[in-house]
C-alpha cells in the first residue's frame, strides 16, 4: 500500500499545505502536486472534499485524506521510516495537545490580530503573546522540539518560523519578541536552517504581498465578524 502513487492538492501559500509537504520531503516520499484555486474550487477538489471544500488533500492510491493534521500523522503511520510522533503515548498525546493548542490559541489569534484594526488589533495581539509565553515554556533547553531532530510537533508548529513574521509585518506589529521569547526565537531560527524546511517554502514578497490583500478583504467579511466574537468577544 505504501508504494502507491501519492497526490497532494494544494494552495501556494498555505501553511497547512506546507506541514503535508514538509512531512513527505522528509519521509523521501515521491508525491505529484497539484495546484488549486481556492477562490475558484476544482470539481476535483469538491469531490474529494466534499466535507470541508479545503486543501491540504492527500491521494494515496484510491485513499483520500483532508485535514493536515489527520495527513501528517497518516503518512508518519504509513511510512514508518524517520518517524514524526515520539514512540512514547504519554510523549504522543502531548505533542498533539501542543499542536492543537498552536492551532487554536496561536494562529487564529495572531492572523485576526493581523487583519483587525485599533483595539481589537491590540487584544489579538496579547492573546497571540499570551499563547507564545506557553509555547516558550515547552520548547525551553530544547534544540527543536523533536529534540535534535525534527519531529511531528515541529512540522504542526513550522508555520510560526514563517508565516508569523510575514504577518508581522503585514500588521506592522510583534508577537515573537526575541528578547522575552529567546528559545522561540531559536527555535524558528534552526528551524529555516533546515533544509527540509528553507528550501519548501512560498516566495517572502509573494506571500508578505498576498497576505496584505487577503487581510483587507476578509476585515470586512462575515468570517472576519465571526471570528471576532469567538476569540475576542466570547
Amino acid at each position: 500500500m505504501a508504494e502507491q502513487k501519492v497526490k497532494l492538492l494544494g494552495f501556494w501559500v498555505s501553511p497547512f499545505v506546507y506541514r503535508v509537504i514538509w512531512a513527505l520531503k522528509l519521509k523521501g516520499i515521491d508525491y505529484e502536486y497539484i495546484e488549486e484555486d481556492i477562490f475558484n474550487k476544482s470539481p476535483l477538489l469538491l469531490q474529494l472534499n466534499p466535507i470541508h471544500k479545503k486543501v491540504p488533500v492527500l491521494i494515496h492510491g484510491d485513499r483520500v485524506i483532508s485535514e493536515s493534521y489527520v495527513i501528517v500523522q497518516y503518512i508518519d503511520e504509513t511510512w514508518p521510516h524517520c518517524p514524526l510522533l515520539p514512540q512514547d503515548p504519554y510523549e504522543r498525546a502531548m505533542a498533539r495537545f501542543w499542536a492543537d493548542f498552536a492551532e487554536t490559541k496561536l494562529l487564529d489569534t495572531a492572523w485576526l490580530g493581523i487583519c483587525a484594526r485599533g483595539a481589537e488589533r491590540e487584544k489579538a495581539v496579547k492573546l497571540a503573546m499570551e499563547a507564545v509565553e506557553k509555547i516558550e515554556e515547552v520548547v525551553k533547553g530544547k534544540k527543536l522540539f523533536g529534540g535534535e531532530s525534527i519531529g511531528y510537533l515541529d512540522i504542526c508548529l513550522g508555520w510560526i518560523s514563517y508565516w508569523l513574521p510575514v504577518w508581522e509585518e503585514v500588521g506592522s506589529v510583534q508577537i515573537i519578541d526575541p528578547i522575552k521569547f529567546p528559545a522561540t526565537s531559536s527555535w524558528m531560527n534552526t528551524l529555516l536552517h533546515l533544509p527540509v524546511i528553507g528550501y519548501n517554502l512560498p516566495a517572502r514578497d509573494a506571500t508578505i504581498e498576498y497576505c496584505q490583500k487577503r487581510s483587507k478583504d476578509l476585515y470586512e467579511s462575515d468570517w472576519f465578524k465571526d471570528k471576532i466574537r469567538l476569540h475576542l468577544h466570547p
